[in-house]
């Protein structure tokens, strides 16, 4: 069984830290004739897990990239520990998991993590590390005999190994089955504790809304929505149909206040944010509509809801 939410007020602490670890003031960036960001403003709180959420292209790994000092912002101010994100001095103060991760393949599970922590002044020790990841059994397993999960669960070693301040997760649990999935998530639980900083990317969104203090809705290179889970999903006030009705799933997506449609085998799943009139119209249209379920919609259909206003 999952966790519950993580409750900022419930884990707050007098030892958990104050105040920005990264600010982003105005900041364009451009590939060419593509602008990746567009006059982005938003800081990272220390102690905070905020999720940066959007659809494929949004600005999301763009804003990572800046925040590693791997790209130079186009203009604009940018941050991290109050200097520049590219220097040494920032660098040993991060971790990062990226999904374009590349490690050896002939490697063993803690040859990796020790070689790794010798580029931090103060590592965790590789056993506490292996438990956090999961690895203690595979610890002598070379890279490329894991599998798809195991190799996600060791890039996660690899970002955590350094005993980073500030954490960089770009879907952490891609692969993960749900019992590495759920101890993946305590262990982000557990660093928050500690005081450390995370940014976390997912496409599940329900992991945003499990962990995150923060999300932060990126949309074509702007900043549209950003607050705690509860208030973005109190935004749209979006609501769940499920119900077997004989309408396609063109007809209803034109129906207004219907945010998306989608078929889970005899059933239609709805979300809408009018969910009063929308059942009315479907009541004219079908007849022989039944089995009707009105549940709260929940993140996704927020996410949904933000990102097709700012298409339009």
């Amino acid at each position: 069984m999952a966790s519950a939410p993580r409750s900022t007020d419930s884990l707050a602490s007098l030892s958990r830290p104050a105040g920005e670890i990264a600010q982003f003031t105005s900041v364009h960036k451009t590939y060419g004739t593509t602008r990746a960001l567009i006059d982005f403003t938003f800081e990272v709180r220390a102690g905070e897990l905020v999720a940066l959420l959007g659809p494929n292209g949004a600005g999301k790994t763009t804003a990572i990239k800046l925040l590693l000092g791997l790209v130079r912002p186009t203009s604009g101010r940018l941050s991290v520990f109050g200097g520049d994100p590219a220097s040494t001095e920032t660098h040993t103060r991060i971790g990062a998991m990226l999904q374009v991760g590349r490690v050896p393949e002939t490697l063993r599970v803690r040859e990796h993590i020790d070689l790794f922590s010798s580029y931090y002044p103060n590592p965790l020790p590789i056993e506490r590390t292996l438990a956090m990841a999961g690895l203690t059994t595979l610890r002598d397993r070379q890279f490329g005999d894991l599998s798809g999960g195991q190799k996600q669960r060791v890039l996660f070693a690899l970002a955590v190994c350094g005993n980073p301040d500030l954490l960089f997760l770009d879907e952490p649990t891609v692969g993960l089955d749900v019992e590495a999935r759920l101890l993946l998530w305590q262990e982000i639980r557990n660093l928050l504790e500690r005081g450390k900083t995370v940014v976390l990317t997912t496409h599940y969104l329900e992991e945003a809304d499990a962990l995150a203090d923060r999300v932060v809705v990126i949309n074509k290179g702007s900043l549209i929505a950003q607050g705690t889970p509860a208030e973005i999903k109190a935004r749209t006030a979006g609501k769940k149909i499920r119900c077997v009705t004989e309408l396609s799933a063109a007809v209803l997506r034109s129906l207004p206040g219907v945010l998306d449609v989608e078929r889970d085998r005899e059933t239609t799943v709805i979300r809408t944010s009018r969910p009063e009139d929308v059942l009315r119209r479907i009541f004219q249209l079908d007849l022989s509509v039944s089995d009707i379920e009105v549940t709260s919609a929940g993140l996704e259909a927020a996410f949904l809801a933000l990102t097709r206003e700012a298409k339009n």
